[in-house]
């Protein structure tokens, strides 16, 4: 029988919500402030958490941090009269698995109980692969849906955006999928119909930038030998996905923001005002409000793409959905080889060696990795031989989880007045501004430095010694 924990300091709705669940084949146990039922999750287990979001001594979102910290596979419900959808997402990121809002409804509650019930990894450590997720996926061959916990937590936060439309910017690393989930966000709205538009900010000159965003008319520039529709006018009714938006000239953005506020545009050259319905998704491997504080992101076209923001997760903190893809892309290099005899599979090494391996590519670099290995590798298992030596010898060396906020504060109580210090803060600047060009791949970072890579770890162990 599954264990229902209520935490409410309304003791009617407690009572109520007991005897209901009761009578559906739960067992349950009531707490009426938020330190008492943190006390009895430590004391005894429960399948589920209802916890409502206002109590008297905490706050929903504090109990749910407590309750994670305990068990961070804690299934947290949170019930609320504050119906906003701020609450929903603060929830959500926090860990919550959904929420509840008052006055409630009974079938409601069973229905969101029973779908925590049986979402993959619900009170298991390992959970199936085979559960299809609760919204669809761009998948038709291109996509897999991982299983890691942060991947899960992911998925919540672009079933709660979705069907909205609230513009939303999508933060991560290259090749983390932007584009992937831009699409995904997209099939679960009500625009899944319309058009699906894609563009890349980052090969976009000034010059043409205007021409490809809002179209143009003949004659309006030299070479302009025809009507062109931009990306606005085809996306329009759907949805407009910006790729690396951050590299838009600060006059673009100007124009930007003129569209989005007014809802109407005209072609380069042209008179005719257009109509504009198209949600906006944005994707940038820069913080946006950083780049606004720093004056090369206009704050207010950042407050428009701001209604909801989402932290693809990078590949090396999904560690649970490496095996998942290192398949899902086998499969797919089997099939456009088409080579008489399909690779089987990986060496247990190698798998090991993946889930070690940082992967500054994410998951661009791991399908590119699987495709050169598949094609090297005439039958049978994928040895270490055929992966490239970055990877193959990555274990060769102590790995550092470093990130582009990790290193940030080493010597910095160390530092003093003398010359030696001075150099290796020098040094360390030094080494830390190529990581970050190189999206922290140690092995280029090496070689543009032109050291090896056992010096550059030993180095980064050095400083890290001195924090």
């Amino acid at each position: 029988m599954k264990r229902i924990l209520i935490i409410d300091d309304d003791m009617d709705m407690c009572n109520l919500l007991s005897r209901f669940l009761q009578r559906k084949g739960f067992e349950t146990d009531i707490a009426h402030t938020g330190n008492k039922g943190i006390a009895k999750f430590k004391e005894s287990k429960f399948d589920i958490v209802l916890c409502d979001f206002r109590l008297g001594d905490k706050e929903g979102r504090e109990v749910l941090q407590e309750l994670k910290t305990i068990d961070p596979r804690a299934i947290v419900i949170i019930i609320t009269g504050y119906s906003d959808i701020k609450t929903a997402i603060d929830v959500i990121k926090a860990g919550a698995f959904d929420y509840i809002t008052k006055p409630m409804i009974p079938d409601e509650v069973l229905n969101v109980i029973n779908k925590s019930l049986n979402e993959p990894g619900a009170n298991e450590p390992h959970a199936s692969a085979e559960k299809k997720p609760r919204i669809s996926t761009a998948e038709n061959g291109e996509f897999l849906k991982g299983q890691d916990p942060s991947t899960r937590d992911l998925y919540k936060q672009i079933e709660l955006v979705a069907p909205t439309n609230y513009s939303v910017i999508l933060y991560g690393e290259s090749g983390t999928g932007k584009e992937v989930f831009a699409r995904t966000i997209h099939q679960n709205s009500e625009r899944k119909n319309r058009p699906f538009i894609a563009m890349d900010c980052g090969t976009l000159s000034k010059e043409l930038a205007g021409s490809e965003l809002f179209g143009h008319v003949k004659g309006a520039f030299t070479g302009a030998l025809s009507d062109k529709e931009g990306h606005f006018e085809l996306a329009n009714g759907g949805t407009l996905f910006l790729d690396e938006v951050a590299n838009l000239s600060y006059e673009i953005q100007a124009a930007l923001l003129r569209v989005i506020q007014e809802r109407k545009f005209k072609r380069v050259g042209g008179v005719k005002e257009i109509d504009l319905d198209v949600r906006i998704i944005v994707a940038s491997n820069e913080n946006l409000q950083e780049s606004y504080r720093k004056g090369k992101f206009r704050e207010d076209l950042f407050h428009r793409f701001n209604e909801f923001s989402i932290i693809l997760p990078p590949l090396r903190n999904r560690k649970e959905d490496i095996p998942l893809f290192a398949e899902f892309f086998l499969n797919k290099a089997n099939a456009e080889l088409n080579k008489k005899t399909d690779v089987e599979g990986f060496d247990d090494e190698v798998m090991e060696i993946f889930k070690n391996y940082s992967w500054p590519g994410n998951l661009r670099e791991l399908r590119n990795v699987i495709r050169r290995a598949t094609l090297l590798t005439p039958e049978g298992f994928i040895s270490s031989k055929v992966l490239p030596s970055e990877i193959s010898e990555s274990n060769l060396y102590p790995v550092y989880e470093e990130t582009p906020h990790a290193l940030n504060h080493h010597l910095t109580n160390n530092r003093g007045n003398d010359l030696k210090n001075a150099a290796s803060q020098a040094e360390y600047d030094t080494i830390m501004n190529v990581l970050r060009q190189v999206n922290f791949n140690k092995s280029k970072a090496a070689e543009i430095l032109k050291i090896d890579r056992k010096t550059l770890y030993n180095k980064i162990k050095s400083y890290e010694s001195q924090q």
